[in-house]
């Protein structure tokens, strides 16, 4: 089986940026890299083989507690996991699905077993424990598993916070015996990351971050943020971590975010990132571009002609004008979310890998300064 392997192949030399190189049993990733969130097994409006020849993703997301519910384990193993369910030969990442139980507030109940939920599509009653998401993340076959956790609302009191902290690291310890008493499943290896939580407070960041460095993990990842907590305090916890967890071993920012948030955060040391945001807003008429945040749905495009955006290596963003895709997103034609999708995440795949030729010819940090004033702005 291909083991996990993290090799750092260069590093800013003003900012902790660096770039480099991660290998899964379903191939190599070039870090910085972005994860197209593919919830239910597909990226909303996208096919896979527009995200190869399109958005060019290395690595997409899938997520336990959807796949679990629907199509269900039995289903997924029998087609031989989740790669071949939908066709995808490269990298899995499975979010334990703790975020989506606990945004369930109304009906679910946490103990120190696991949480009590109901499915939003019928009602049944579910118990995820620990030990029960491994089993469902080895099912699906994801590359990389994540640790169950909770991630707290905010703001959220400073007791709340350390009493779901301590939770979690308990979650997680029985977290990595399951991973480890059960096989990996089809052939290829499997990896599982653990989650610095804490929220806002920066005694339980650094409590959690060196209790997730003491195990040794292939990657690590920083939860609990963008979540409604100010921008600064974000980059000031993700700076905290990432002084502490290893320099030898990816780390990964959940749920983050903006372009330049996850400009920012690669300054900071972060390796990977995912976020529904530019397919959510894409299908909402919101377009990141290389010149800054488009409104398409305003009157100003109608009329416009030009290309979605010419400075990225994009075919459907050289060849459709924004004045079609405000079309088509005014006659809510299926069409123009899939342009607007994919417009959007070929562009966040654009930024990583422009941040990654910046740290390798040693220019991020005043290329970064540039790219934060330029991708606010707006158009």
């Amino acid at each position: 089986m291909t083991a996990f392997k993290f090799e750092v192949q260069g590093k800013d030399f003003h900012t902790s940026a660096r770039a480099g190189k991660l290998t899964t049993g379903h191939g190599e990733l070039m870090t910085p890299v972005f994860m197209p969130v593919g919830t239910a097994g597909a990226v909303k409006a996208i096919t896979q083989q527009q995200l190869k020849s399109e958005v060019h993703a290395q690595i997409i997301l899938g997520n336990t507690y959807h796949l679990y519910l629907r199509p269900g384990l039995e289903v997924l193993e029998e087609a031989g996991g989740l790669h071949r369910f939908m066709g995808w030969d490269r990298s899995l990442l499975t979010d334990s699905g703790g975020y989506q139980v606990f945004s369930l507030s109304g009906s679910r109940k946490i103990s120190e077993e696991g949480v009590m939920f109901q499915s939003h599509i019928d009602g049944s009653r579910h118990m995820f424990s620990p030990e029960k998401v491994i089993d469902i993340q080895k099912s699906i076959g994801a590359d990389i598993i994540m640790a169950f956790d909770e991630c707290t609302a905010f703001p959220c009191p400073y007791d709340y916070a350390k009493q779901s902290m301590e939770l979690t690291h308990r979650w997680l310890d029985r977290c990595f015996a399951q991973f480890r008493i059960l096989p990996d499943k089809y052939g290829y290896g499997q990896t599982l990351f653990p989650i610095v939580q804490g929220s806002i407070f920066k005694d339980l960041r650094k409590a959690s971050a060196e209790y997730i460095a003491s195990k040794g993990a292939d990657g690590n990842a920083i939860g609990g943020l963008s979540v409604g907590e100010p921008e600064q305090q974000l980059y000031e916890i993700c700076d905290q971590c990432c002084n502490i967890l290893p320099v030898d071993k990816p780390r990964y920012l959940m749920g983050v975010g903006t372009p330049w948030n996850i400009l920012e955060a690669i300054g900071l040391g972060i390796d990977m990132f995912d976020c529904v945001m530019p397919t959510r807003n894409g299908r909402n008429a919101m377009l990141f571009t290389s010149q800054g945040v488009i409104n398409i749905d305003n009157k100003k495009w109608e009329k416009d002609f030009s290309p979605i955006d010419t400075g990225i290596d994009c075919q459907t963003s050289n060849y459709y004008s924004k004045a079609y895709l405000r079309h088509l997103l005014k006659s809510k034609e299926f069409a123009g979310l899939t342009i607007a999708s994919l417009h959007n995440l070929a562009f966040y795949r654009h930024l990583v890998n422009e941040a990654r030729k910046q740290i390798l010819d040693g220019h991020f940090q005043g290329w970064k300064k540039g790219q934060v004033e330029l991708l606010k702005t707006r158009l």
